[in-house]
């Protein structure tokens, strides 16, 4: 009888761990809206993928990241993303890559990946990076000044940012954990929707004058993304 019981054990424990491992797939764009007619589908969350037979070597190929990108704006910053829109071969292996350049104290904004961890490497120059953890965990900055060959992680979804404190151009690449991780960039999302939030809204939020949201609301915020 305590062999039937132990068996049974294990056959629940087994169905657990399947129920408990069971769940819907990652999104990986920012929102996939359902319809009842397949006909009128237009978007998948990801990309519809090419019959194997048909697939060949430029799928799983891009040129290009030793080339340094525009970092004159007014961030100083340029992000030269390949995600599965570069690399159609990309399509469900949950991986991408950028390459950051900066000028003399170009600012990589703080921004958030919805959908990826981002792990970086300093291929030349310094940074300082950091990230802030979430209300959770009482909003904690954690801080690193990064030189050649340093690696930094930001963890999926949390508050991130670059800056190069030096005199020369820095550049870092960074692998995320999602074919395509999406990016939020904060100043930009919040006083640059469109339409505006509603600057009342933003008012309280802030707690500042309304002269000085109306103010950001009316900037042209850059995107550094490419």
């Amino acid at each position: 009888m305590k062999g039937v019981h132990f068996l049974m054990s294990l056959v629940l424990l087994a169905l657990a761990t399947s129920f408990a491992s069971a769940s819907d797939p990652d999104p990986v764009q920012d929102f996939c809206v359902a319809v009842d007619d397949p006909k009128s589908a237009l978007f998948v969350n990801g990309k519809f993928c090419k019959d194997p037979k048909h697939a060949n070597a430029d799928d799983f190929f891009f040129s290009g990241l030793n080339k340094p990108g525009d970092t004159s704006s007014q961030l100083g910053s340029n992000v030269t993303t390949v995600n599965v829109n570069q690399i159609p071969g990309l399509n469900t292996l949950g991986i991408s890559i950028v390459r950051i350049d900066y000028a003399p104290y170009g600012l990589n904004p703080p921004h958030t990946h919805p959908r990826a961890t981002e792990i970086l490497v300093v291929a030349e120059g310094t940074l300082e990076v950091g990230f802030v953890s979430s209300n959770q965990d009482n909003n904690r900055l954690f801080t690193k000044i990064l030189n050649e060959g340093d690696v930094f992680v930001f963890p999926v979804g949390l508050i991130h940012f670059q800056i190069n404190r030096g005199h020369k151009n820095t550049v870092a690449f960074a692998a995320l954990s999602s074919q395509n991780p999406g990016v939020i960039t904060i100043a930009k999302a919040v006083f640059g929707s469109d339409p505006r939030i509603n600057p009342d809204v933003l008012t309280k939020a802030f707690q500042v004058d309304k002269n000085v949201i109306d103010y950001l609301q009316k900037q042209f915020w850059v995107d550094n993304n490419n």
